[in-house]
């Protein structure tokens, strides 16, 4: 009898532990290196494209990146293109098709400094938020300044001014934030 228990306690002790251990750990999703950026700007009417592009082969710490900003047309309109990849690797990785994939989860915020300029979007997620992969960029009078291109990852998408491109109620973790030195003429 005695054996009868201590085979049956030893079965049960077996089974608890073979359930619960942890066969298929959780590796956690880590963001994507972005070492390329580009905002390809390509004027309504035709002419030449402005490319704002960040540079960091190496990624955050090391060499600074290089930063190329641009010179639009007064009172003009530009489409616009993000295109974010990641060439620290081979082959070079395209976070943009991966942006696009994971739309519900992402938005672009375009912040100006002493620029008169506007930005909507041109494309939005399966919820009809906007994502920022795609934009309309229109320049009004000459000025000078910055144009600062956040990537939030994660951002509360239905929160107040979200939706019209306001950073300030988006929360979410910024992916990217780059600073283009812009100049209207």
């Amino acid at each position: 009898m005695k054996s009868f228990r201590f085979n049956y306690i030893f079965l049960f002790v077996v089974t608890i532990f073979i359930t619960s251990c942890d066969k298929d750990p959780v590796i956690p999703n880590e963001e994507e290196l972005i070492t390329d950026f580009q905002y390809i700007l390509t004027p309504a009417g035709g002419g030449a494209l402005v490319i704002l592009s960040f540079d960091d082969p190496d990624g955050d710490g090391g060499v600074a990146p290089i930063i190329t900003g641009g010179v639009l047309q007064s009172n003009h309109s530009y489409a616009g293109e993000i295109i974010l990849s990641n060439t620290s690797v081979q082959p070079n990785i395209n976070i943009s098709d991966e942006v696009d994939a994971e739309r519900e989860e992402h938005q672009f915020f375009f912040l100006f400094e002493n620029l008169d300029v506007q930005v909507s979007y041109n494309d939005v997620d399966a919820d009809g938020n906007p994502v920022g992969l795609s934009t309309l960029l229109s320049t009004a009078n000459s000025s000078e300044g910055n144009l600062k291109i956040i990537l939030r990852h994660m951002p509360e998408k239905f929160a107040s001014g979200v939706a019209e491109g306001d950073i300030d109620n988006a929360g979410g973790e910024t992916d990217i934030e780059v600073i283009f030195p812009l100049r209207i003429q």
